[in-house]
């Protein structure tokens, strides 16, 4: 099997730094959420989406050009499905499902694409109401996920692990949700599901590194109880590095060969992959040491045997 060399990296000497890091970069990202705020697509805000098929291909740039002068108000374009299927959705902010814009908006596309056949397949309006109701539901889905994750750790560890991976799954969606704020992407169902993955993978790899911790404290009796904790992080970074990096390969490949939707899961996956393996060491595992150290349970911080 594939190992790397063994580590030795001083991650809880220093995890103050990593811990000052990481409290830059959440309070940078939550200034771009609330200077910026978050573009909403059509799910969530309301609004018109219109999906054509073409019988030959067409661009994203072009089909925004062709309705730049149309008077559409605030719209965008997305590909969907596979490439050679020709396929585009059209969203407007304007909360309007009339014939006439319908075909003004078929009209241009056909005179801009000189293609005749030009299929409307979904002509679909969702309501302010609707889409207000679906952020909630959204926001909801992610709480429940923590709390159940909060739970888990706590019956399969002890609660003394689950302030700190509960917190650095906070960590990264605040980091990934930055990044959409910073950069305007369009926030869908579909960015969701990618921030209910990171959830995912977060968690992973704090339990990973809990699990060797309780193992450690165990076999290594005279070894201090931070010196157990580096150990345990150092001794599970080759399974993270492998792991993550093959993750990463396949989701750098979603960004910059993808469109659209897939393109907003890869770029908030890449985010998810970096930011869930830096918070296992700069925020779970010193939220852990703190608790064990100077919480309630201070006195259960050196090793006892099994």
């Amino acid at each position: 099997m594939f190992q790397l060399k063994d580590f030795h990296i001083p991650f809880v000497p220093k995890m103050w730094y990593f811990v000052a890091f990481s409290a830059i970069t959440v309070v940078v990202s939550i200034y771009f959420i609330a200077s910026k705020g978050l573009n909403f697509g059509t799910d969530f805000k309301g609004g018109t989406k219109l999906q054509y098929q073409f019988s030959g291909p067409v661009s994203e740039g072009d089909a925004r050009k062709i309705l730049e002068g149309s008077d559409l108000g605030a719209f965008s374009v997305q590909k969907v499905g596979k490439p050679d299927e020709n396929r585009i959705m059209i969203k407007l902010d304007k909360l309007e499902e009339s014939q006439e814009q319908t075909q003004k908006i078929t009209d241009a596309l056909k005179s801009g694409t000189h293609q005749e056949a030009i299929t409307l397949e979904k002509n679909e309006t969702v309501g302010p109401k609707a889409g207000a109701d679906l952020r909630k539901k959204a926001q909801l889905a992610i709480i429940v996920s923590w709390l159940l994750m909060l739970i888990y750790i706590g019956y399969r560890f002890d609660f003394a692990f689950a302030p700190g991976a509960i917190i650095a799954l906070i960590h990264d969606l605040i980091l990934a949700i930055g990044g959409f704020a910073l950069t305007q992407r369009e926030v869908s169902l579909t960015v969701v599901a990618a921030l209910l993955t990171i959830v995912g993978y977060s968690i992973n790899d704090t339990i990973v590194v809990y699990d060797r911790v309780r193992e450690n404290m165990s076999k290594n009796l005279n070894m201090s109880f931070r010196d157990i904790v580096n150990l345990s992080l150092n001794e599970t970074l080759s399974r993270t590095i492998i792991t993550s990096f093959t993750v990463f390969i396949v989701v750098v490949l979603m960004y910059f060969f993808g469109e659209g939707e897939f393109q907003n899961f890869g770029f908030a996956m890449m985010i998810g992959t970096i930011t869930g393996v830096y918070s296992t060491f700069s925020v779970a595992c010193p939220i852990y040491i703190c608790i064990k150290e100077y919480g309630p349970m201070k006195d259960a911080a050196e090793p006892k045997g099994a």
